[in-house]
């Protein structure tokens, strides 16, 4: 048997984390381009945060599942402080290309323990609020993280940078270690040497159902950051006038997130996340049709209200349909789709507005995420 942290607890060290990851991809594209590397060598150390995770994910999920989550995160964050540490140390282009994806990999285990200790509130509105207050923490800190990096570089250079996202780690690592044993309420579930099968996972039409609902959200999350800046520039507009739309989309996200304890009350999970995919795609279908910014940034708040309310209602319906002892691998596959989109949605929306234009690439979106709302509202007695 093994003891988790209660929720509080887990916060600190998942915002410590989430703010050194965020600053560690803005800091691994400025560092390696002062280094002389192109765009495309900076886009491949970046893809490599979520290449490897995208392949262990499922993995990680069933530790998990087999031994609890202390260990995992004190091994993520491990892996992430030897990645920032080695950073510093060894300032050369070659190495990132080894610090990216130990970092990455670090944090995509910290992520899926953190989901699976939060997935343990068994009360419908207790989960969605957890998963809510999980979510907010990563809104703040990825809204901080590229901030505070931004200001450090600029002070005290690209290495030391490095060596100050690596103390917000090894912080994490403290309080894990002085909070051990704070709350025996969570006990790994023995597996009793069952073979354990995705298959098996894909079977269940409800975990099936939210797979696909998560994946074309993420997708649309993924396409929305990638391709509005290349949009909005193609327009003429200014910089500042790019970063009020994508600011406006994180304070979508984070209103949401504010708020959805209050929704849940109300309004059943499958109900928000069809309300939830029915704005992302309308306001995804109209975002090209538009040329003047004030609807624009008035869009990307709508749009980031209905892909920042949707993640912590998808992860408890995830924990809510789960088999026994397998929540971990459950958030696991979910974490390999999102890498999944990470790495294919720019080369695949890239080709696409390249050959095409801007238009054909939102509606192409919008048309994922209609089909996946269509199955959505299929209905099924055992639901």
């Amino acid at each position: 048997m093994r003891s988790l942290l209660n929720l509080p607890i887990v916060i600190l060290p998942a915002f410590l984390l989430s703010l050194a990851f965020a600053g560690f991809r803005v800091n691994l594209s400025l560092f390696a381009l002062s280094l002389g590397a192109s765009p495309f060598t900076v886009g491949v150390a970046v893809s490599l945060l979520a290449v490897l995770p995208m392949i262990f994910a499922v993995t990680a999920g069933r530790v998990i599942d087999r031994i609890g989550v202390r260990k995992p995160m004190l091994l993520a964050a491990s892996a992430m402080i030897a990645g920032l540490g080695l950073a510093f140390a060894v300032p050369r282009l070659e190495i990132l290309f080894i610090v990216s994806p130990l970092v990455g990999s670090g944090f995509m285990l910290f992520h899926i323990a953190v989901n699976h200790a939060t997935g343990t509130n068994e009360q419908r509105d207790g989960r969605v609020r957890d998963f809510s207050m999980i979510a907010l923490t990563y809104s703040i800190a990825g809204f901080l993280g590229p901030l505070l990096t931004g200001f450090a570089i600029d002070w005290i250079g690209y290495r030391r940078t490095f060596l100050l996202l690596t103390g917000c780690v090894l912080i994490a690592i403290i309080v894990l270690l002085v909070t051990k044993k704070r709350d025996s309420r969570y006990v790994a579930v023995e597996s009793h040497g069952e073979k354990r099968r995705l298959a098996d996972l894909l079977r269940n039409y409800a975990i099936r159902r939210v797979f696909i609902v998560s994946g074309s959200l993420s997708m649309a999350s993924d396409v929305f950051n990638f391709i509005v800046p290349v949009h909005c520039t193609s327009m003429g507009m200014s910089a500042s006038a790019v970063g009020l739309i994508l600011g406006a989309f994180g304070v979508g996200i984070f209103f949401v997130r504010l708020l959805l304890p209050l929704f849940v009350r109300h309004l059943s999970e499958w109900r928000m996340l069809t309300m939830a995919m029915i704005a992302t795609g309308t306001f995804l279908f109209a975002f090209p049709l538009v040329h003047v910014t004030a609807v624009l940034i008035f869009f990307a708040f709508m749009l980031g209200i209905g892909l920042g309310g949707a993640q912590p209602v998808i992860m408890s319906l995830l924990y809510k349909h789960a088999p026994p002892g397998r929540g971990g691998e459950v958030v696991g596959m979910s974490a390999a789709l999102m890498n999944l989109s990470q790495v294919g949605v720019p080369l695949l929306f890239g080709a696409l507005i390249t050959g095409l234009s801007m238009t054909p690439g939102f509606w192409a979106m919008t048309a994922v995420i209609a089909g996946a709302s269509w199955q959505l509202r299929r209905k099924r007695a055992s639901l």
